[in-house]
């Protein structure tokens, strides 16, 4: 016999909710979760309507009730009252004969817990333990990904605003090169920024107000998806931003590598509109296909993936040209150092070094899983995958700033010229240290 209020239960659907925040992974929590709640506000109706369209016993009685967790009938006093498990669990198919009961007191009054939890018996609905531990490493495992890229990010974003700020406040490093840098820098900080805050919706919709059933209504509303559905798409469009400002780097490192002739300000136009405007022309079709198709929680999920290649699709043809440009780069490289070029200009070279070390770290991961899609990859793949994309694309930024911006020379130059200047200005400050 249980002494157990709905706590169990509960504590299974914030296990749900937090699958929900990594909806790549399997067994996708959110839509188990969103299935479970409604289908328990169907259970709730029709627990009401019967107890409202049900006539009354004559003399002493345990009223009829719901619980929250099941429906009871009128009871008997003294006698144990029992009811098949509720059809919404999500494990249902495996608990369908089993029962919950709850015990009526001599007094007419249900038997509680501590003088206010109803107290209940529902051992035989809940779900086997060996699917309960597996769910829990699942979920342990989970949380650690999070914590891994949010830290990650959180790095990240400090780094890249730092970069920024050296690059916009330092004049001497205005140039055509330097602001395709700052682009890509903001590119990042900005997708770092959408998954801070996606994952914060999340967090807010499917984490704490899961625990108070009261919420559950409002919680499966349109209404109540909306701040994360346009954080969902806010990151869609900044991943792709993201991958093509990195496209934008490596045909501009061409560029000079080869030593073509261009207008380096006709060029920037035409950069901002691959790294600002591609993004649009691919999140403007799959915005509409999932309101139109796929209107449900908060757009993370993929039941139909033709839509989700609308997204894949320019992510992966973006990574391959990098691949493909990261190729010719490196052939041309070695061709000029070959024939010993000494008059080669020295910014170049430095350019291309940190670009050949950004170019494959971009794009091997999606490279080598180009084709273990999510569909396909299950298991242990499945969570190879998913470690190695969290963890690169949430450092990434970090390592973009510092060989961009922290580790060039220039950059390094010039802030020892202003730091100079400053221990000029402030002689008493410096002698005082």
């Amino acid at each position: 016999m249980r002494d157990a209020p709905v706590s169990g239960y509960r504590r299974r659907l914030v296990h749900l909710a937090w699958m929900c925040l990594f909806s790549s992974v399997p067994h996708s929590g959110a839509k188990v979760l969103e299935r479970t709640f409604e289908e328990w506000m169907r259970y709730r109706d029709e627990c009401l309507r019967r107890m409202a369209s049900e006539p009354y016993p004559a003399g002493l009685f345990c009223n009829r009730t719901f619980d929250m967790y099941a429906c009871w009938p009128d009871g008997s006093p003294g006698t144990a009252v029992n009811v098949s498990c509720p059809f919404y669990l999500p494990w249902f198919e495996k608990v369908k004969d089993g029962q919950v009961s709850r015990r009526c007191g001599p007094d007419g009054q249900w038997v509680t817990v501590n003088g206010s939890q109803p107290w209940r018996d529902y051992s035989q609905c809940e779900e086997e333990m060996e699917s309960t531990i597996e769910e829990e490493g699942a979920r342990r495992l989970m949380v650690s990904f999070k914590v891994l890229y949010t830290v990650g990010y959180s790095l990240s974003l400090l780094t890249l605003v730092s970069a920024l700020l050296v690059l916009t406040v330092f004049r001497k490093l205005r140039c055509t090169r330097n602001y395709i840098h700052a682009n890509l820098f903001a590119s990042f900080g900005l997708r770092a920024t959408s998954v801070i805050v996606k994952d914060a919706l999340l967090e807010k919709r499917w984490g704490m107000e899961v625990a108070r059933v009261a919420d559950w209504e409002a919680l499966l509303s349109n209404e109540a998806a909306l701040g994360c559905r346009a954080a969902q798409v806010v990151m869609q469009y900044c991943i792709l931003a993201n991958h093509y400002w990195f496209l934008v780097e490596a045909v501009y490192l061409y560029k000079l590598l080869i030593g073509a002739v261009f207008s380096e300000r006709n060029y920037y136009r035409l950069y901002l509109y691959l790294g600002w405007g591609t993004p649009v022309v691919f999140v403007v079709p799959w915005m509409a296909a999932k309101y139109l198709k796929e209107n449900a929680e908060c757009w993370a999920l993929n039941e139909n993936m033709a839509y989700w290649w609308i997204i894949r699709i320019p992510i992966l043809l973006a990574s391959l040209i990098n691949l493909l440009i990261f190729m010719r780069i490196l052939k041309v490289i070695l061709a000029k150092l070959r024939a010993n070029q000494k008059g080669y200009a020295d910014y170049k070279l430095r350019l291309a070094k940190a670009t050949l070390t950004l170019i494959p770290l971009f794009g091997i991961h999606e490279v080598v899983f180009i084709f273990a899609t999510d569909e396909q990859t299950t298991g242990i793949l499945r969570y190879v995958k998913v470690f190695f994309t969290l963890f690169l694309n949430s450092f990434q930024g970090f390592l973009v700033a510092v060989l961009y911006c922290f580790a060039n020379k220039e950059v390094k130059s010039e802030m020892k010229k202003k730091w100079q200047l400053w221990k000029l200005d402030h002689p008493v400050l410096c002698c005082a240290q």
